[in-house]
């Protein structure tokens, strides 16, 4: 994507606050002092086996954008490719049913979308949200000295790609299905609570992926402690029986020159922490006085509220992994 990227005519406009120049989770427009809008887009092939649950799996994952953005959502369009052939099957209404839900649960409505004839089948959404600009979360304000919280465990790249090949425990299913389908709207309110600057939400670069952007758009490194990144259960086990998406081994290989794992780090560890996630939780950098804040705001309204790192001085986008 950057190669296709640079081609692009550069942002000159003073509102638009946020664009494709640090790599972000959403894009920021000022449309007058005190509020912008915020907008994303997303949208996929299925991932689990259950059209309601990939629904509702997809709905979550578009809104994290916005709050990983500490923006307030609005509203949803729908994104929909569909083989028409199969459209009297009642797969798509489950698909619709599973993010129309999600986006009522966040208390915004879902006000239409487009939909094309596809062979294979893909959901996501338009999600657009709004926030004073002055507390906006982008990924380009981590300092030196933050401390790295990671608020969703890591694997569902790997539980997809078991389901795949009809090797995942159900209960190792269920769980990851549970995680993903879970809002990130607690982890931003206690974000916002505390006064973060600096967050984005875990997605298909992996866990250091979007560190690495984090760090790269701060011009700060940092060090990462593979022991305290939480999985989703089963995960491991997984990974040792070879399940491991295309998409995460591309993720360790384009960051080969960015990451040094110290040589107690197993495999596994290595590659869960470039898995490519999908719907995972906010990475956020917190300043040490607000960090126990923080975490007690998180327990409770998160999966998982777990210290993994530090924001270090050094080369911008370097990671550590010890």
């Amino acid at each position: 994507m950057a190669q296709v990227l640079r081609h692009v005519v550069p942002v000159e406009d003073p509102d638009a606050l946020v664009g494709y120049a640090t790599g972000d989770d959403a894009a920021v427009y000022r449309i007058s002092e005190d509020r912008a809008v915020v907008v994303t887009a997303d949208f996929f092939t299925p991932i689990v086996d259950d059209p309601y649950d990939f629904g509702r799996i997809a709905a979550t994952n578009a809104l994290s954008d916005l709050y990983a953005m500490g923006a307030r959502p609005l509203f949803v369009l729908n994104l929909v490719g569909f083989p028409r052939r199969l459209l009297s099957e009642g797969v798509l209404e489950e698909i619709l049913r599973g993010g129309s839900e999600v986006a009522s649960s966040a208390g915004i409505p879902t006000l239409g979308g487009h939909s094309i004839d596809d062979a294979e089948p893909k959901y996501g959404l338009v999600a657009v949200g709004d926030v004073d600009p002055a507390r906006m979360v982008t990924n380009a304000a981590a300092r030196e000295g933050d401390l790295l919280v990671l608020t969703k465990p890591i694997g569902s790249g790997i539980v997809a790609t078991a389901i795949k090949e009809d090797a995942a425990p159900p209960h190792v299913v269920a769980n990851a299905v549970e995680v993903m389908a879970t809002l990130n709207r607690g982890a931003a309110n206690a974000m916002l609570a505390v006064g973060v600057r600096a967050a984005t939400d875990v997605t298909g670069f992996g866990l250091l992926g979007h560190l690495h952007r984090l760090l790269t758009a701060s011009g700060v490194a940092a060090t990462l402690r593979s022991e305290s990144v939480p999985l989703i259960g089963g995960v491991g086990q997984l990974v040792a029986a070879g399940h491991v998406p295309g998409g995460t081994r591309r993720n360790l290989a384009d960051l080969e020159d960015h990451v040094r794992f110290a040589d107690s780090v197993d495999d596994i560890s290595r590659i869960v922490l470039g898995d490519a996630q999908t719907s995972g939780g906010l990475l956020i950098a917190v300043p040490p006085s607000a960090a126990d804040e923080l975490l007690e705001r998180l327990r409770g309204t998160a999966p998982v509220a777990a210290v993994i790192g530090t924001v270090e001085q050094g080369e911008a986008g370097t990671i550590e992994v010890v």
